[in-house]
């Protein structure tokens, strides 16, 4: 019988390694489901920074700091009639705004509503301009192609294929 209770802790001991192997590798390869972006990392906001927002959709905002410093902000859960609110604010107990500890506080239409943000990533410029073209705020830049003109070369002149057979035979 003591052998059978030693069986079964050496199962209950690999079980209890591969749920742990299994619950770790989860957590490293969770992402917020914010499209792409990079969720390892994630940057704050100091809050008397902030200087305006911009809303591509109910659940991502571009926060615009001093500095002329932009941030990519993804909420945890869509904040429907985010685009009809008349103003936003965060909330933090450090003056810093950072993901998963700020929350956004809504005033207007959802007076007093408030939703964690999930992640912060500040954008450089050709970020910036993606995330406008990927939410449909700004339209691409198309390089249009030039319309191919005649160009005025030199004449060509079609010499006697013969002739040159018979040079290279003497």
């Amino acid at each position: 019988m003591y052998r059978i209770f030693e069986v079964n802790k050496n199962i209950i001991n690999k079980l209890v390694t591969i749920l742990s192997v299994c619950s770790l590798s989860a957590c490293a390869g969770t992402n917020a489901g914010d499209g792409g972006v990079d969720s390892s990392r994630s940057d704050c906001i100091y809050q008397p920074s902030i200087r305006g927002y911009s809303v591509l959709d109910d659940s991502n905002l571009i926060v615009s700091a001093s500095g002329r410093r932009q941030y990519h902000v993804v909420l945890q859960r869509r904040a429907h009639g985010l685009r009809s609110n008349w103003a936003i604010g965060f909330k933090s107990s450090t003056g810093k705004i950072c993901a998963p500890f700020a929350e956004v506080l809504f005033e207007g239409n959802l007076d007093g509503e408030s939703v964690r943000i999930a992640s912060i990533r500040e954008l450089s410029p050709e970020d910036e301009e993606d995330l406008l073209i990927r939410f449909g705020k700004k339209e691409p830049e198309i390089e249009q192609t030039p319309v191919p003109q005649e160009v005025k070369g030199a004449e060509v002149e079609e010499l006697d294929p013969g002739a040159d057979e018979e040079s290279s035979v003497d």
